[in-house]
Formats: C-alpha cells, sequence, structure tokens
C-alpha cells in the first residue's frame, strides 16, 4: 500500500489482496530473520509492514486471515537440530514508536481491568537486548534442556551448545528454587566480543577475501548458538541475560520484579537496569535514561520493554494472537552520529540504474563503523545539497541501512555535485526519463555492469530460451572473456577445444550446448527483440511492435525516424517546456501506432539506438542471426476475435504468458475494461475491472474456465 493510500481508499477486494501479499512478505521475512540469521531489510521496514498489514485489519476485520502475521510467532526451524515443543508458548511483543503509544498502552490496561483513569499501574521496564530468545528448563535446580524460540510453539534443542556459555549456570542455587522453572532470555555477544571474534575470524583465514564475517552481534549470536558442533560454540563469547519465564511449578514472588529479583539470586545475570515504576512521566524518564546510555552499553539493544508488575493483573490481561497485553516494547529512534562526506562515487547496477554512494571518514553508530552511505538518486543529493567535504548527520535506519539525514554545511560556498551525464563504466549516455527520479545507462548491451544480467535476460526462457546457459554458466564464460555481447554466444564454438578442458565440461555437455545455441540462429524476431532488455519492451510489447512492423530492420528505422523528431522538436523553457513534452510524447505516440506502446516505449527505443555502442552491438548479433518477418500463428477458438482483459494475481501463468495465450486464440488481448471488451478473466484480488466489467455486463470467467478454453482449442 503506498503511503499516500489510507485502508478507506480501498476496495474490499484490494485490501484482500493487499493483507494476502502482506501476510506472505512478512512470513518470508520472518524466516529470514528467526530461522535463517539472514534479515532482508530493516527492523524499521518489517514495522512498518506490520502497522499497514494491522491498519488494514482494523479498517476491515472480516478479511483477517488465517496466516495473519498476528498469529504467528518467529519461524518454524528448518535447520539439522533436534526440535523440542514449548510447554509454555513464547510469546512476541506488540511494539510502540512514540510517547503517545505508550500512554494509550497503559490507558488499555485500565480499560480492560476497568480501573479509574488515574489509577496507578506500576510496570517494570528493562532493556530490549538484540539477541537470540532462549528457553532454559531446570527441573530440581537441574539445567536439562535449552531451546530456541523457533516459531513460538516448536523451537530447537540447542541444550549442549548451551552448556557452554559461562553466564548461565548448570544448577541453579538457592533454598527456594522452584522443582520446575523455566527462565527465559536473550543470548547474545557483546560488542566488544563481537569485533574481536571478526578479526579472528579474519586471522585465521587462509584467504582473507574469502573470511567469514558477522554483520552484526545479532547475527554472530544466532550463528554461533545454532552450531551442530557445541565446539563451536564453545570458541564463540556468548553471553545471556534473563528477561522472564515459561513453565513453572511454582513462582517465588506475586510481581514480575519479584520473579526477576529471585531469579537473579538463582545465579542468572539480569538487567541492571530493571527498574519498577508508577507513572507515565517515570517510565518514559527511564526509557530516556537508556537511550542516552544505549551507546554505551556492552550489547546492543532496539528499545525497552515494559511489563505489568502484578502477575494477578497479567494473568487477567492474558493473550492477544501473538503477543500478550501486559507487555510493549518501546522502540528506539535510528541513533545518528556526525562526520565528513569525503567522496561521492557513481555506482551502475545490473538493470543500468546509477547509484550515488557517499564515501565518509568512518564513524560508529549504534555499535557498527560505518563508511560508506546510499544518496539514492540526484535529487536526493540535490535535497541534501551534500558535496564531497560536507559535514553530514547519519543514521541508521532501523539500526541497518546508513543514511545521510542532515547537511550541517549546506551553506558554505562551494560548487554543487554534479551528476554525471554518462556511464562511469561504459562512458554510454545516461538518461533520465521523464517522471522517473533514477538515472540509467542506456548502453545495455555493451555495458560491463549490466554484462551479467543482460545476457542471462537474453538466453532466458522468455527471451531466445538457450538450454544449458544457465547463470553459472554465463559467470563462467564472462569471468574466461568469452563473451561480453549477445553475438559472441554465438561464436562460442570457436572455444569448444577450450571448453572440453574445463572442469565439469564432457563431449556430450559440450555438443548439446552448442546445438542449443545453433539451434537459435533463426529465433522468433519477438523473443529477440524482447532479449535486449530495451527499457519498457516486454515481451507483449516486442510481439505488439513486431505485429505491425514485422521486421527487426523496420524496428531500428523507427527509433530513428523518433531520434529525428525529438532532436528537431522545437525548444522551449519555463512553463512552456511542459507543453512541449505532452506534445511530443503525442506525436511519438501517433508515429508508433500500436495500442499500448506509447511514448515511453519510443523514448526507450530512441535511447537505445542513439548510443552507437548499441547500434554496433545490434549489427554484431545480426550478423550472426537471421529472424525471419514476424508472423503470428492463430488457432481458432471460442473467442477468436474477441477482446479479453485479464486481472487479478494469476496463479498458474504469468500475464504475458496469459496475453500470449490470447493472441494465439485470436483474440485480442487489451490492458484495460471498456464496452469493447468482450470476456475478463478474473484472478484472486480482482479489483476496479471486475467491478467496471459487471456494470457493463461483460462476461467474466476465472483461470480455470481459461485454461479450458485454451485446452480445447489443441
Amino acid at each position: 500500500m503506498n503511503d499516500s493510500v489510507t485502508p478507506a481508499q480501498l476496495t474490499e477486494a484490494e485490501a484482500a489482496n493487499r493483507l494476502m501479499r502482506l501476510a506472505r512478505e512478512i512470513a518470508r521475512h520472518n524466516r529470514l530473520y528467526h530461522d535463517q540469521d539472514q534479515p532482508e531489510i530493516t527492523d524499521a521496514e518489517y514495522d512498518a509492514l506490520m502497522r499497514e498489514n494491522n491498519a488494514l485489519e482494523a479498517a476491515f476485520p472480516q478479511l483477517v486471515r488465517a496466516d495473519s502475521p498476528n498469529a504467528q510467532v518467529g519461524a518454524a526451524p528448518t535447520s539439522g537440530l533436534k526440535k523440542v515443543q514449548h510447554a509454555v508458548r513464547m510469546m512476541s511483543l506488540d511494539n510502540g514508536f512514540s510517547d503517545e503509544d505508550i500512554a494509550e498502552f497503559i490507558a488499555r490496561v485500565r480499560r480492560f481491568l476497568a480501573l479509574p483513569d488515574d489509577a496507578p499501574v506500576a510496570l517494570t521496564a528493562e532493556p530490549k537486548i538484540d539477541g537470540l530468545s532462549c528457553s532454559l528448563r531446570y527441573e530440581q535446580g537441574e539445567l536439562r534442556l535449552a531451546a530456541t524460540r523457533g516459531d513460538g510453539t516448536t523451537g530447537e534443542d540447542v541444550t549442549a551448545n548451551v552448556r557452554t556459555i559461562g553466564d548461565i549456570p548448570q544448577t541453579l542455587t538457592g533454598a527456594d528454587v522452584p522443582g520446575l522453572f523455566e527462565v527465559r532470555g536473550e543470548v547474545y555477544m557483546a560488542k566488544d566480543d563481537f569485533a574481536a571474534l571478526n578479526e579472528r575470524l579474519l586471522a585465521e583465514a587462509e584467504d582473507p577475501a574469502k573470511a567469514r564475517q558477522f554483520a552484526n552481534p545479532r547475527n554472530a549470536a544466532a550463528g554461533s548458538l545454532r552450531q551442530k558442533d557445541p565446539g563451536v560454540t564453545a570458541s564463540r563469547p556468548l553471553r545471556f541475560l534473563a528477561h522472564g519465564w515459561g513453565e513453572v511449578s511454582a513462582l517465588p514472588a506475586e510481581t514480575q520484579l519479584g520473579v526477576m529479583q529471585a531469579i537473579a539470586s538463582w545465579g542468572l545475570p539480569v538487567s541492571d537496569r530493571l527498574a519498577c515504576v508508577d507513572t507515565l512521566d517515570a517510565l518514559i524518564a527511564h526509557y530516556r535514561d537508556i537511550e542516552a546510555a544505549r551507546a554505551d552499553l556492552p550489547f546492543d539493544i532496539d528499545g525497552v520493554v515494559y511489563k505489568v508488575d502484578r502477575l494477578d493483573w497479567q494473568q487477567r490481561l492474558g493473550f492477544v494472537a501473538k503477543a500478550p497485553r501486559w507487555a510493549i516494547a518501546h522502540k528506539f529512534p535510528a541513533e545518528r552520529a556526525q562526520t565528513t562526506l569525503e567522496a561521492i562515487d557513481i555506482q551502475v547496477g545490473r538493470t543500468g540504474k546509477l547509484t550515488p554512494v557517499g564515501r565518509l571518514t568512518p564513524v560508529t553508530v549504534g555499535g557498527v563503523v560505518v563508511s560508506n552511505v546510499t544518496l539514492h538518486n540526484a535529487d536526493e543529493i540535490a535535497r541534501l545539497g551534500v558535496r564531497p567535504g560536507d559535514r553530514v548527520v547519519v543514521q541508521r535506519a532501523g539500526d541497518v541501512i546508513p543514511q545521510v539525514v542532515d547537511n550541517l554545511t549546506r551553506d558554505e560556498a562551494r560548487p554543487p555535485f554534479v551528476f554525471p551525464a554518462s556511464c562511469p563504466v561504459c562512458g554510454s549516455e545516461a538518461v533520465r526519463e521523464e517522471g522517473e527520479v533514477d538515472v540509467r545507462c542506456t548502453g545495455g548491451l555493451i555495458c560491463a555492469a549490466q554484462r551479467f544480467e543482460r545476457l542471462r535476460h537474453f538466453v532466458s526462457r522468455g527471451a531466445l530460451d538457450i538450454e544449458g546457459l544457465g547463470e553459472k554458466t554465463i559467470e563462467e564464460f564472462i569471468a574466461l572473456g568469452w563473451i561480453a555481447e549477445p553475438a559472441d554466444i554465438f561464436r562460442l564454438k570457436t572455444h569448444r577445444a577450450e571448453l572440453l578442458g574445463r572442469e565439469g565440461w564432457k563431449d556430450k555437455s559440450v555438443d548439446n550446448l552448442l546445438a542449443a545455441i545453433e539451434a537459435k540462429r533463426s529465433p522468433d524476431a519477438a523473443r529477440l527483440l524482447f532479449g535486449l532488455g530495451i527499457r519498457h519492451i516486454g515481451a507483449v510489447t516486442a510481439r505488439d511492435l513486431l505485429k505491425r512492423y514485422e521486421t527487426l530492420p523496420a524496428i531500428r528505422a523507427l527509433a530513428e525516424q523518433i531520434i529525428e523528431l525529438r532532436d528537431s522538436f522545437p525548444v522551449a523553457e519555463g512553463e512552456e517546456e511542459a507543453r512541449r513534452a505532452n506534445r511530443l510524447n503525442k506525436a511519438i505516440a501517433e508515429m508508433i501506432g500500436v495500442e499500448n506502446a506509447g511514448s515511453a516505449v519510443g523514448h526507450a527505443l530512441a535511447d537505445f539506438f542513439h548510443e552507437p555502442h548499441n547500434r554496433e552491438a545490434w549489427e554484431d548479433l545480426l550478423s550472426e542471426v537471421s529472424p525471419p518477418p514476424y508472423v503470428v500463428e492463430t488457432t481458432a477458438s471460442a473467442v477468436t476475435g474477441k477482446t479479453v482483459v485479464f486481472t487479478g494475481k494469476l496463479e498458474t501463468m504469468s500475464r504475458d504468458e496469459a496475453k500470449a495465450q490470447a493472441e494465439r486464440l485470436g483474440a485480442k488481448a487489451a490492458g484495460s475494461v471498456s464496452a469493447k471488451t468482450d470476456l475478463l478473466v478474473a484472478g484472486p484480488g480482482a479489483g476496479s475491472k471486475l467491478k467496471q466489467a459487471a456494470a457493463l455486463g461483460i462476461q467474466v470467467i476465472d483461470e480455470a474456465a481459461w485454461a479450458e478454453i485454451v485446452k480445447a482449442a489443441g
């Protein structure tokens, strides 16, 4: 859901579709974080997904899914460690991001318990340590089982590994230790120990370039605890901090604070910043104190956890799907630091996007040394007014991705940074399309930064579909210098003898590959055009263009006409420039004369052929292959001569494949519903197009019914 779109602006079908996607996306990130210790997004980005999901569920309670993220805790374990069931589920925590969120939390507690508005509610407060949740089961004071949280119900048995952690006693001491008591807390790695571990791993590596390095203390702790070999865990400096309990035979006190003090007396570490207060002001003051001391703490934290102190109130409050009503985590904003922007480098991605990267005087932010920061795009550089030499404020968004949030020397008299007009890798023109923020290299066929992605796309199933040229093979051939452009693929036969001498290649595999390449010497023209990776020219657009222009030389001639039109169009300035752009775009669309191939496609073709390197690569390719004129072969069917529109999520095929099927059956595949539409194929999440079809009386079928039409046509 776009930030500018509120739940109230969505239809029920659109909300259901978004909730489905959020459930899948959040579940994936849960697996990456909890099970694989390889998060791809920041905590802040994850929290934003959860807030969007919660807002939609609140607005559309009838759409709450069985697999809602609010019904899930962590992720099911998939490693080779033995699985164990938790006697008492290990829950997650709801989050608060402002003082107002915490005030509302206390108000909810009062409302649930039917307390007066001014009734004191005592809460414990302690740092929310960033580690791996772990449950320690003691029977008769002896450690019997240690398990990770996993999905909250099933965790992994890490008993042997936990026994190597010095902070965790094998036997609890004290006269009042219950017969059964599960202590719950976080296994973590101190900041200094984390730095020392990475230095040791680097020193021990035979090849420093391939040395195992952990990204942060949390990943280091998780990876170290979940080792199959306890000896590896023993070599890692892990620690433990208790913050609660699970199954118990008896409780030593009637309050959260009292039980935590008892746990500490038995020999387990408890935060020395654990406090109990009974007013909102005192609670926020304690939060501020911990926030101020955050950088100096020996371990990473990302907030403060509040819990209702009275255990009888905790019992009455109970739980929601995955979290207790009596606890909340007050998350910290991103940490910030000042440093100097030493340089701005331009990196070129695999799709040709030029991304500015700031090189910083190294600075520690949130326990991590930051020396590089993304500046996103030319607009962001202009907004911040940054130039090499500026003093900047850096923060780690969600404590992971560094970004510049302020320029402290913006007013100093120095020239602005000039974003390059050419690709720093290949020298091709770099252009910014109308309405876009990104600048992209136009040298797709020859740019080394894009080489792998372009070649992988060229041989992919939707393009030339050359069997045997997988990603690893392409990487190998690029590294050997055998292929750099599409035409080189058709010259691989000259390397047959060298290829036979390489590991994994035998006569049969080499001959099969070369035969697969030779079979594409007369490729389908639309597939070849699509395979070139020209921006905005997907498989359907390529077919639409070839249906009118028939040959690739005609497509090039069209591009050259558009280039000439752009060069000759009258120049304008100020407000007139916008009107000029509209007139030019209209003229380009009319020149193309193909429905659903507007000015963006025309500009992309012109940008491609305006670059001399691309023209050379194009001519080189056409000297190796001879695509025949494009002819659409159709089969008589129930939809021949009709206009078909596809909407919603198609589950057995891509949208492009569905449109290609329609064309083969003699139908026209349109992108929007109108009075000329004969049939709407609607998948899950169909929205406005479904409503339009109903209003116009257009026939609607599902994907299964469409498959029957295709099958009947043979």
